[in-house]
């Protein structure tokens, strides 16, 4: 199943991110690797969130990760959600759907 780790980004997220990017990013390519995290990255203009697509059983692998990010742990993160995508279109849909 695929899943979406929502962040609400803090104002100052672009001017604080900084100190934590190298282990933010570090914890997101092991993610990666496991196979877990599928792509992620912030959105533009404004930046003020964050989308992270996750692929797996249950939620927790998307859940550990929020809990683990030196993002979320210092306040860059404002809030968070994890919820699940029913994916039907594409290569990698999780249950694809074509018309007749």
């Amino acid at each position: 199943m695929h899943y979406l780790l929502m962040y609400e980004l803090a104002p100052d997220y672009l001017e604080r991110r900084g100190e934590f990017r190298t282990e933010h990013l570090k914890l997101a390519w092991q993610a990666q690797e496991r196979g877990e995290m599928v792509l992620a990255g912030a959105l533009a203009e404004p930046s003020d969130m964050a989308v992270l697509l996750f692929s797996s059983q249950s939620p927790e692998p998307a859940e550990r990760f929020a809990a683990a990010d030196p993002y979320v742990r210092h306040g860059l993160v404002t809030s968070w959600r994890v919820r699940q995508w029913n994916t039907v279109v594409g290569n990698d849909a999780f249950t694809p759907v074509k018309p007749d």
